[in-house]
Parts: structure tokens; C-alpha cells; sequence
């Protein structure tokens, strides 16, 4: 932290365009110095100060039907995730799940569908993840609105079921949420 250093305040000027420049750009230093260790980086703290507190705010959006304003709530939580190199966590899972039900519910069934997809991307080793069903599932029957291929997911159910995974009693995505 020693190379980090912001400007001090003064007692008048602190709102030029210059000094709050300066003040930003050690800010951003700030933030990125603490982003390179990875104890910090993987702390509820730091996670909590960047995107935590949209996944509440979106998932209490969406639980109430609100599912534009809950889009953009989920939207800006994926980017935050995105920068920060999180996207690998059970957080990026429910935050794609998020986006998958809003896009469908606001008739997006093209957007819900990449969603999907890139959610099993993720869980393609994954075969105990309790979302694993729940996007299957969605996967399945937004390919069959969209006219895309669905034979993967559906062989993939049907390996599940086999393991003895009861897919009737799987929630959907939304009631995951």
C-alpha cells in the first residue's frame, strides 16, 4: 500500500474537476491493488462492496414480479462479476439464473436461452450442482421455443434421471431464485 497514496484534502478546491480526477485515479489504483490479492479478492467484504448487495436487491425484484427493473439489477451484477474474475462462483450461477428468468418472463427467450447456456458451460463437470437440474430443464424447453438444438441437455436429464435424480421434484429456476 506504500505506492498508493491520495490526495489530500484541502480546505478549498476539493471539487475541481483536477483534484477529483487525481482522487479517482488513486481510488481506481486503490481498488486494483486490493483486487490483486487473493484473500481480498475472495472476501465477503470486497465482494459485498461490489456486487452483494444487487444480487439481494435483484433477487427481491424478481421474487415480487418486478422483472425489468430486476434485468438491470442482475445486468450490472453480471458486469461487476465479470470485471472482478468471479465468474466461476455459485454468486455468478444465481446471478445467470436471475437473468434467465427475467429475460423469459419479459419475453427475451433468445437472451434467457444464452443464459442457460453459458450456465451449463459452467456446470458441464458438474453433475451434483443443485442448479444443474433447474437449467437443464430451462434449457430444454427455451430450445424447443426458440428452435434451437436440444438434444444434449435432454440426453443430460436423462442421465441424471437414470443416477436416481427425481427431475419431477426439481424446482424451476424461478423458485430456486
Amino acid at each position: 500500500m506504500a505506492g498508493i497514496a491520495f490526495p489530500r484534502k484541502r480546505l478549498r478546491r476539493n471539487f475541481t474537476a483536477e483534484t477529483i480526477a487525481k482522487r479517482s485515479r488513486a481510488f481506481e489504483q486503490f481498488l486494483s491493488h486490493l483486487h490483486s490479492i487473493a484473500e481480498i479478492r475472495r472476501s465477503p467484504e470486497f465482494l459485498e462492496f461490489f456486487f452483494l448487495q444487487d444480487l439481494r436487491a435483484a433477487q427481491r425484484l424478481t421474487c415480487t414480479g418486478m422483472y425489468r427493473e430486476a434485468l438491470a439489477t442482475w445486468a450490472n451484477a453480471y458486469r461487476l462479476q465479470d470485471r472482478l474474475g468471479v465468474c466461476g462462483s455459485g454468486r455468478f450461477l444465481l446471478t445467470l439464473a436471475g437473468l434467465a428468468v427475467c429475460h423469459q418472463e419479459l419475453d427475451q427467450l433468445c437472451e434467457a436461452h444464452g443464459c442457460c447456456e453459458q450456465a451449463l458451460q459452467l456446470l458441464e463437470a458438474q453433475d451434483g450442482h443443485p442448479l444443474l437440474g433447474p437449467f437443464l430443464q430451462a434449457h430444454v424447453h427455451l430450445a424447443w421455443k426458440v428452435g434451437k438444438d436440444k438434444r444434449r441437455s435432454e440426453a443430460r436429464l436423462q442421465g441424471l434421471q437414470e443416477a436416481g435424480l427425481p427431475l419431477q421434484q426439481q424446482p424451476s429456476l424461478k423458485e430456486c431464485l
